[in-house]
């Protein structure tokens, strides 16, 4: 996985995928993104390898509480920009697009501003 953004992207995918159906699997997250199974199957790896999921004999995979949290807070910034975009008069998918992108590289300290700065309003 080439940067914090990809792990991030497939912990949030992982965590979306597993509230649809009861197990998760690499094949699942291939059809979901539409990316090579090698290129999933490599990410997956590195995501075990740095303890945010495990893999049972199966093939089933789990957040780990790390990885977990990790998932939860990259679509809490996904879900909060969605909603800030399409209140500025973004149509879904035009919000959607971007607080895919927006999501990654805000730091959690400004983003914790934004949400104080949002509540007051």
């Amino acid at each position: 996985m080439k940067t914090h953004e990809s792990q991030e992207m497939y912990l949030e995918t992982i965590l979306l995928l597993r509230a649809k159906r009861s197990s998760v699997r690499s094949v699942d997250i291939v059809e979901e993104r539409g990316y090579a199974k090698s290129s999933v199957s490599r990410a997956v790896n590195l995501l075990v390898k740095d303890g945010l999921i495990e893999i049972d004999p199966s093939g089933e995979i789990t957040l780990t509480q790390a990885g977990q949290k990790k998932a939860e807070d990259v679509y809490e910034k996904h879900r909060v920009f969605t909603e800030v975009f399409m209140n500025m008069g973004a149509d879904r998918e035009l919000a959607e697009e971007n607080a895919c992108r927006v999501e990654h590289v805000i730091s959690d300290d400004l983003f914790e501003i934004l949400k104080k700065y949002l509540e007051k309003k």
